[in-house]
């Protein structure tokens, strides 16, 4: 099992939202699509933007999310720039 929990990470996600806007985050089915994008760059050859030293990149992304390394977007506002 992997820490944290998604509701923690749905949090932290969405720590950036201002007040009346939609959440960027609004399911566990997204935290997952989001953290198993990043494990895929990962193993494509990017680096980890955590100590990653022994980790496995799925490991790797969560932590990344959890601690704000990584910013969740939608697809219109990637598609934007």
């Amino acid at each position: 099992m992997l820490h944290p929990s998604y509701a923690d990470l749905i949090k932290v996600v969405n720590s950036q939202v201002e007040e009346g806007e939609d959440p960027v985050v609004s399911s566990r089915y997204s935290i997952v699509m989001a953290t198993s994008k990043r494990a895929r760059q990962i193993i494509a050859g990017d680096e980890g933007l955590v100590d990653c030293k022994g980790k496995k990149p799925l490991s790797v992304a969560v932590e990344e999310l959890n601690q704000g390394k990584v910013k969740i977007t939608s697809e219109e506002d990637s598609d934007e720039e």
